[in-house]
């Protein structure tokens, strides 16, 4: 049988034309149109055609592919540039980033280290308690995460190909590999085009969503013998495939439709100009793509889309701006350009000198000198991180934190306290039920979850909380009052949900209202005292209907506590006070963030279920001008719109008030 035929090895220098114009795309699009380009899912390609090339190349010339060698070749290449960008990153992110991000920034260094950051980006993609989530510093390491899973996945591919076509097939060994990266290309195709319409974040960053690109790299490495054009033909696929790759992120809306059937459009443009540059004519795309500029620029393309990322986000927080300037954006390209080109001098290109199969100590302790000072300095500010978060804590003083006592009590702060001190513990502190999964539906799931707290083993009063978040973050305040009212609290809730029948105009997703609908009975049988959830929406002025269609439902059942909403913030107010000298600039008038009036008094009377009590409590957040960000030495918020855990704690006892009353109304 024959096998097919075997490309001319030669260098391709248009190949690294295509990595700089792909690396340059990837930062002018990040940098002034905020968006993404598609030039990650060209640099896929590219480097499946090369690695696939060099991998068969090698295994049918030794018989076998050394696996150690392979690896640390790899590890010479990638890793001493990634690590000296990930040290630089985590010193710019102390120097200018607040501590409020932290924590989501040091678990992403770690994840970039060791090459798993895009399923840290998928799982806070879906994670409705991470949506608040700044972009980070290291987000640029997803793409490279992939790329090494992708190597490191590859070689054990080909190996186990050119086994079954030696030793147990007696096939080609090319065509076997060809019909073997033609399956994989169709199975991850078809699982990203279904797992994009699905759940397109997670989608974004899934391996298994992203390996036909590379196969794909492949396959044309084994069939470009066989594509065969006119000069003419070729020239135009050619200036065609450049052009469709730099409108790419123009034409389609990436960042919220790959990878999918939409990402073959720049993978595309990337195979045209290969397969042009095979038919090359005087006037062809690749002799700009292979000229000395391209080509120097595709040398050091790996080093500046590194680089870019963290220092377009220090910009940002430096300058205190959003957007960037044709002049501060050219100044992030100039000072990426001369990161790459130095690093790439002073440290690349010397360890790329180290002969590994002479020299494996030597590659090995080269490595391990680069990555461990990375970890260890990653493991040092994680531990610096979680003592920060230990924070205040349940232990709390209330003459020094009384907060929402403040007002309630009138208790006068410890004047000597700055709240400032707990900003990480504001953001960080959870309610206590999000520790067990199992007692809460995230975003994409239906399924009932229901645990209690409080008095669970002699209640004298039931309260279900349900809902989503806004019903959830006031779970300190039920349990600080579940002692002294013996008081047990099952917790129904749903990430991103609201308690109702209507979907705010598609607002709520399927999981949502399907989660909602299916709630129903499971709470009649709770046979709670009370059901708590919220009112209203933010500032809304009146009570939605799907709320009221949804109280109705538990007429002659359960006596409905609906809570009035607390006011939404004009910013993320742990990161506002560590930037502001005054908590005040972080304040915002009362009236643009909550109506006049409570929304059940802008609501029809005969309306409103007969099992419906109402509770204000925004004189806890807000007084009659402004509303603030600290009150009582708290910081009340944990971002822009949900209540500060340790703050929510202190409204336990005037929260008690209005529950105590329900409760009666309810025996009565």
């Amino acid at each position: 049988m024959n096998d097919l035929r075997t490309p001319e090895k030669r260098f391709r220098p248009e190949i690294e034309g295509v990595r700089a114009v792909a690396a340059f795309l990837v930062a002018v699009y990040h940098i002034w149109l905020g968006s993404v380009s598609g030039g990650v899912d060209v640099f896929f390609v590219v480097s499946g055609y090369l690695i696939t090339t060099s991998l068969l190349s090698r295994i049918e010339r030794e018989g076998t592919i050394n696996l150690p060698e392979y690896l640390l070749g790899l590890g010479r290449r990638l890793l001493p540039l990634a690590v000296i960008v990930i040290l630089f990153t985590m010193a710019g992110s102390i120097v200018f980033l607040p501590q409020s991000q932290w924590e989501q920034i040091v678990s992403e260094m770690l994840a970039s280290a060791l090459y798993f950051q895009n399923w840290e980006l998928a799982t806070s993609a879906v994670d409705y308690l991470a949506q608040n989530n700044e972009a980070s510093p290291f987000q640029h390491f997803w793409a490279l995460s992939i790329q090494g899973q992708f190597y490191v996945f590859w070689p054990l591919l080909i190996l186990l190909t050119y086994f079954l076509a030696k030793k147990t097939f007696n096939t080609p060994v090319r065509k076997t590999l060809c019909g073997v990266l033609a399956a994989v290309f169709i199975l991850s195709l078809s699982y990203s085009i279904y797992i994009t319409a699905v759940n397109q974040p997670w989608a974004y960053f899934d391996t298994f969503a992203r390996v036909w690109e590379f196969s794909l790299g492949g396959l044309v490495a084994l069939l470009l013998p066989y594509l065969t054009m006119k000069k003419s033909v070729g020239f135009v696929l050619g200036w065609l495939g450049l052009a469709v790759i730099s409108l790419t992120g123009l034409l389609l809306p990436v960042s919220t439709v790959f990878p999918g059937a939409a990402a073959l459009l720049p993978t595309t443009g990337a195979l045209l100009i290969i397969t042009a540059a095979e038919n090359s004519s005087r006037f062809g795309v690749d002799k700009l793509l292979g000229s000395k500029p391209f080509l120097y620029f595709g040398s050091i393309s790996y080093g500046f889309y590194l680089w870019h990322w963290p220092i377009l986000i220090f910009y940002f927080a430096y300058f205190d701006n959003t957007t960037v300037s044709i002049k501060g954006g050219i100044a992030i390209i100039v000072l990426a350009f001369a990161a790459s080109a130095l690093s790439v001098k002073i440290i690349e290109t010397p360890l790329r000198k180290i002969n590994i199969k002479q020299s494996k100590a030597k590659a090995v302790t080269a490595l391990v000198l680069f990555l461990l000072p990375a970890l260890t300095a990653a493991g040092i500010w994680d531990n610096y991180v979680d003592k920060n978060q230990s924070g205040v804590g349940e232990d709390y003083t209330v003459t020094d934190y009384p907060g929402a006592r403040a007002i309630s009590e009138d208790i006068e702060p410890n004047p000597d306290i700055d709240p400032l001190e707990n900003v990480v513990q504001a953001e960080s502190e959870m309610p206590a039920f999000y520790a067990e999964s199992e007692c809460y539906s995230n975003l994409e799931e239906t399924e009932i979850s229901m645990c209690s707290y409080g008095d669970t083993t002699d209640p004298e009063y039931t309260i279900a909380l349900v809902g989503g978040s806004h019903s959830g973050h006031w779970f300190p305040a039920l349990e600080k009052m579940s002692e002294d009212l013996s008081l047990q609290i099952d917790v129904f809730n749903k990430d991103g949900c609201r308690f109702s029948a209507d979907d705010f105009d598609g607002t709520l997703s399927d999981s949502c209202m399907q989660w909602n609908e299916d709630s129903i009975e499971p709470l009649k049988k709770n046979d709670p005292d009370l059901l708590f959830t919220t009112a209203n929406v933010n500032a809304g002025g009146t009570i939605p209907e799907g709320y009221l269609e949804i109280w109705e439902e538990f007429e002659g059942h359960t006596e409905v506590f609906a809570i009035r909403d607390n006011p939404r913030m004009q910013e993320d107010i742990p990161s506002c006070l560590e930037e502001s000298d005054d908590p005040a600039d972080c304040a915002v008038p009362r009236e643009e963030v909550l109506s006049e009036n409570p929304p059940w008094e802008n609501t029809e009377e005969e309306n409103i279920p007969d099992n419906v009590t109402f509770a204000d409590m925004s004189p806890y957040f807000c007084d009659d001008d402004t509303c603030d960000p600290v009150i009582g030495n708290v910081i009340t918020f944990r971002d822009n719109h949900h209540i500060s855990t340790l703050y929510s704690r202190t409204m336990g006892p005037a929260l008690k008030d209005h529950i105590e009353d329900a409760l009666e109304e309810n025996d009565e």
